[in-house]
C-alpha cells in the first residue's frame, strides 16, 4: 500500500484548497483519511483528460462505481493505493454509501453535458468529510456551505458570496474538529496563496466561511 504522503501529494496538486484545509485537521489518522477522499475524488475528476470519447470515459465511471463493492466489503483492489486508503476510511468512519455513488453518477452525467448536481459534488463529499472528523449527525449543517462552493467552483461567484450569511448561521450547529472539512469554502474569490492561509486561518478560528 502507499504511504500517506503520496496521496497527500496528489491532493496537494490537484485540489490545493482542500489540501490547505486539511492541514487544519491535528490527528494524522483522520486527516489521512480525509485526504483518502480527496484523493478518490480527484481520481474521478481526471478522467476527462485522460480519454477523448464520453464512451470510455463513462466505462472509467463505471469501473470505480464497480469498486465500491469491494471498499464497502473491506476488501479493495491490491496494489490500488486511492482504494485501499478509501477502504480504511470507510471502516474506520462507518461512511455512507449514498454519497460515492451518487459523485460517480454526476460525473457520468456530465460526460453527456447535464448540468452539474450541486448536492451530488459537493454536498455530499463534504458531509462525507464532515463524517471523517466528527462522526455522523452533523451532515444537515454543511448543506447550505456546500452548495456555496459548488457555486463558486461552477463559476456563479456573486451566487456564492449571497449564501454566506445563510451558510454561517448553519455552521453554527458544527463542532469544531469538524470545521477543516468546510474551511475552503472561505476561499471563494481568493488567489493569493498567503491570504488563503490567513482567510483559513480565521475561519477555522471563527467557524465561519
Amino acid at each position: 500500500m502507499a504511504e500517506p504522503g503520496d496521496l497527500d501529494t496528489q491532493v496537494r496538486a490537484a485540489d490545493p484548497d482542500r489540501w490547505l484545509s486539511s492541514r487544519f485537521v491535528g490527528d494524522a489518522e483522520a486527516r489521512a483519511d480525509l485526504i483518502a477522499l480527496y484523493a478518490f475524488e480527484a481520481e474521478l475528476l481526471t478522467i476527462p483528460t485522460r480519454v477523448t470519447q464520453p464512451l470510455l470515459a463513462e466505462m472509467r465511471y463505471a469501473w470505480w462505481r464497480e469498486q465500491m463493492d469491494g471498499v464497502f466489503a473491506g476488501v479493495p483492489r491490491k496494489g490500488h493505493p486511492v482504494l485501499e486508503a478509501l477502504t480504511l476510511a470507510v471502516s474506520r468512519r462507518a461512511l455512507d454509501r449514498t454519497p460515492f455513488e451518487a459523485l460517480i453518477e454526476a460525473h457520468i452525467g456530465r460526460v453527456h453535458s447535464e448540468p452539474h448536481d450541486l448536492d451530488a459534488f459537493y454536498v455530499g463529499p463534504m458531509q462525507a468529510a464532515v463524517r471523517v472528523l466528527a462522526g455522523a449527525g452533523h451532515e444537515p449543517a454543511v448543506v447550505e456551505a456546500g452548495r456555496m462552493w459548488g457555486l463558486a467552483q461552477t463559476g456563479r461567484l456573486e451566487d456564492a458570496r449571497a449564501m454566506r450569511a445563510s451558510a454561517n448561521r448553519a455552521l453554527k450547529a458544527l463542532p469544531a474538529a469538524a470545521f477543516p472539512a468546510v474551511a475552503h469554502a472561505a476561499l471563494i474569490g481568493v488567489t493569493s496563496e498567503g491570504v488563503k492561509r490567513l482567510r483559513l486561518f480565521w475561519a477555522t478560528l471563527t467557524g465561519g466561511v
